[in-house]
């Protein structure tokens, strides 16, 4: 008796618009980094509002702000913003531009190396600010 044993075909393995594609990583990384920019435009128009209620609170409130943890939160809000504005500048590049969605993914790619360009004399400079009391 012989028996034949057949191989399933492989499944081809399909890339979906999702699931782990970088364009959705982009996506993602913008809506948080946009939120984040909310949050601290909300926060720096009330702290900079105490100014006109009392101005001695006001200083209190910024000398709060002179120590190493806050200067992270700083590099973040530097990082946070700078991304925004490129891959929003991508974002427009892809909708209005015709040939926009065929080179989206290599846009990713040069705004995240500008993002790092950019990024690294700038914490440079905020991490001198920190500890050189600045």
């Amino acid at each position: 008796m012989s028996t034949t044993t057949e191989a399933a075909p492989a499944k081809e393995r399909t890339r979906s618009l999702y699931r782990g594609d970088p364009g959705m990583w982009s996506w993602v990384l913008h809506r948080i980094t946009g939120v984040m920019t909310f949050f601290f435009l909300f926060v720096h128009v009330l702290d900079t509002a105490l100014v006109r209620v009392n101005p001695d609170t006001y200083d209190s409130v910024i000398e709060t702000y002179k120590n190493p943890i806050v200067g992270l939160m700083e590099l973040a809000l530097v990082a946070a913003v700078l991304y925004h504005a490129l891959n929003g500048v991508r974002v427009m590049l892809v909708d209005f531009w015709s040939k926009g969605p065929q080179y989206q993914r290599l846009m990713l790619w040069v705004i995240l190396a500008i993002w790092f360009l950019v990024m690294i004399p700038g914490a440079g400079r905020i991490f001198y600010n920190m500890f050189a009391g600045h």
